[in-house]
């Protein structure tokens, strides 16, 4: 049975676009001086929205978007949902055996109708008069909230080409957004290096020492209350904006996963980006791609959790070359943008002697994440395995948690490996030596080989 939220959206979406095509066959009448009772586009009435139920009017109803705007975005929703309605933009001009090139659009791999650009907007909107071109300008302009929030990305114009020939489609991201209501996500790609992160885990899932929780509870404190330290208490003036953790330790000792419960914990999500990927050897765009990403989380109250912080925030070089020279104008670029983020940064590092001194100083906490004791590594192997598929009764724990020193995401691959080896072989629960089988196999992947 369909989602009745769905089809109200649909019905509304449905008037939206009956609306908008009945305004292109008008500006095509009055354009080439058919027959038509109207005068000016103006006087066809843009539809009710019904704001509850309807995903789409909610959009428009929250960002109060005026009739033009309400035009420009069903156009840049088009290509998603009926191609069709532009197929009337696809007629060629018979003089010249060409398309008319006021009506804008582009023709692209993959997808056989017309995609529209700026250029379609504002003919749609102005026609070829003059003045209204004009006045409309400020829908394509960066700082309005289609560009703004990347809710029509503009990154698809070329150089040297006029600012209107740009794809006017509403971005990946915000497509399922605006049709049914669905949460916004961030789409990563080669020019938007941060992917979202999540866990399934809850924090009694997680075995951590006294003063690592200490740390983490600062955070969430801040996230909490942050707001009425710099607002309401008015210490803005005095204070750095946001809050700014580096978390250190040896690889699979949790830092990933505790960045994500930090945003499952406070309902935020957590955008990683990994800096190792994110260097561009073309200069420049390391800082474009990244601009991005902390105008995204700036508009969307996003963590951001740099992985491998090392690659950029490692000690500074010597400036021997262009390209060095470079690599720390990108560090200071990436510096000053986590300096001024209102928001929480987590940066992860193995070694907090890797990251820079003149940037520790930055940090409001360094929170270790050290490899567990004996005492973690026993609750983590009494609570990491299915009840249904346990460690025989007579395994002895401690004696394995004593024996073998491991990191909690290496010993989250022995209970995969052991527990799938039960499935296999149709055991009722996993006998010691499995596990200690298991435990080998992980031990010699790192070069360790135990007589």
């Amino acid at each position: 049975m369909l989602d009745t939220n769905l089809v109200q959206n649909a019905k509304v979406l449905e008037r939206e676009l009956a609306w908008l095509r009945e305004v292109i066959n008008v500006r095509i009448a009055l354009h080439f001086g058919h027959d038509t009772s109207y005068q000016s586009i103006d006087e066809l009435s843009a539809p009710d929205l019904p704001t509850n139920k309807s995903a789409y009017g909610a959009f428009v109803h929250d960002h109060r978007l005026n009739v033009a705007e309400r035009l420009v975005l069903i156009l840049a929703l088009v290509p998603h949902i009926k191609p069709e309605v532009l197929d009337i933009l696809i007629s060629k001009n018979q003089d010249y055996d060409r398309r008319f090139s006021e009506f804008g659009g582009l023709f692209i791999d993959g997808h056989s109708g017309l995609i529209p650009t700026a250029e379609t907007a504002l003919f749609i909107l102005a026609g070829d008069d003059l003045v209204k071109r004009i006045s409309y300008q400020y829908l394509f302009k960066t700082d309005h909230m289609f560009i703004r929030m990347r809710v029509i990305p503009n990154d698809t114009v070329k150089k040297r080409v006029p600012r209107l020939s740009g794809i006017w489609m509403v971005g990946y991201e915000y497509i399922d957004y605006i049709i049914s209501g669905q949460p916004y996500e961030a789409v990563y790609s080669a020019d938007f290096p941060a992917e979202r992160i999540s866990t399934q885990l809850a924090w009694d899932d997680i075995v951590l020492t006294r003063s690592t929780t200490q740390s983490l509870q600062e955070i969430r404190d801040w996230i909490t209350h942050g707001g009425i330290v710099m607002d309401e208490l008015g210490l803005s003036k005095q204070l750095k904006p946001g809050y700014k953790s580096l978390f250190y330790g040896p690889p699979g000792t949790g830092k990933t996963m505790t960045a994500a419960l930090l945003g499952k914990s406070t309902n935020m999500p957590v955008y990683k980006i990994d800096l190792s990927m994110v260097v561009s050897k073309y200069i420049g765009e390391t800082e474009k791609n990244l601009a991005k990403v902390f105008d995204q989380a700036e508009r969307q109250n996003w963590i951001l959790f740099f992985d491998e912080a090392d690659s950029l925030f490692g000690k500074r070089t010597q400036m021997n070359s262009a390209n060095d020279r470079y690599g720390n104008q990108e560090i200071g670029y990436l510096l000053q943008r986590i300096e001024d983020f209102s928001g929480v940064v987590i940066l992860a590092s193995n070694l907090k002697d890797n990251i820079d001194e003149a940037f520790t100083r930055r940090f409001q906490s360094m929170v270790a994440f050290s490899m567990p004791g004996v005492e973690e590594r026993y609750k983590l192997w009494q609570q990491s395995f299915s009840p249904k598929l346990p460690l025989d009764t007579n395994v002895d724990v401690w004696g394995i948690a004593e024996k073998y020193e491991l990191s909690g995401g290496v010993m989250m691959n022995v209970v995969r490996k052991c527990t799938l080896k039960a499935i296999t072989d149709k055991k009722e629960s996993i006998p010691q030596q499995e596990l200690e089988m298991a435990i080998r196999l992980e031990l010699q992947k790192g070069g360790i080989i135990l007589s």
